[in-house]
């Protein structure tokens, strides 16, 4: 099984007017595929936060797939 590293961020501006890609919450999911990966972030992230979709909280959803260590 693959890993992968699931991050969710929000966009907010700074005090000089640019914005600011800001992580909300960051998992490493095994899974078999980066989709399967993202839903199951997606089902954590909503019930550490309380909520009932991600989008609430967040602005993207980002999966990139972890390297696996040399044998």
């Amino acid at each position: 099984m693959r890993t992968f590293l699931v991050k969710f961020h929000k966009t907010v501006s700074d005090g000089r007017g640019y914005d600011r890609q800001i992580i909300q919450q960051q998992s490493i999911v095994p899974a078999s595929y980066g989709e399967a990966a993202a839903d199951a972030a997606k089902t954590m992230f909503c019930r550490a936060a309380s909520i009932v979709d991600w989008r609430l909280r967040a602005d993207t959803c980002e999966v990139v797939e972890m390297a696996e260590p040399a044998a």
